[in-house]
């Protein structure tokens, strides 16, 4: 149950990205800003990553500790993980991961 409704919030953030695309892609300073929004958010969950750890497996429980001792707070491992252990595509494992930063970020 949890799985499905973790799909449909990515959908739902995948979809309502789809007409901010174009936008972005002609607004590269934007773009640069956010990045270094996320790089800034990552740097710092790095330095929190005992605190983080508990919030990633709260979000993705089949994680396992190995997981979590391997991703050590990068974000591309972090995708990989999820994409392995929910058997999805790394699209799908993009998504969750851009929502659980946007909700991170508004927190």
């Amino acid at each position: 149950m949890r799985i499905i409704a973790l799909l449909a919030a990515s959908a739902a953030i995948a979809s309502a990205m789809l007409p901010l695309a174009g936008h972005a892609q002609s607004n590269s300073a934007t773009n640069s800003g956010i990045q270094s929004e996320l790089d800034t958010m990552w740097e710092k969950l790095k330095g929190s990553w005992v605190q983080t750890k508990g919030a990633i497996k709260e979000q993705w429980g089949k994680l396992t500790e190995d997981d979590l001792m391997e991703i050590q707070g990068r974000r591309d491992q972090l995708v990989g993980k999820i994409q392995v252990r929910y058997g999805i595509s790394q699209e799908q494992a993009e998504a969750q991961v851009s929502g659980w930063e946007h909700k991170r970020k508004t927190m």
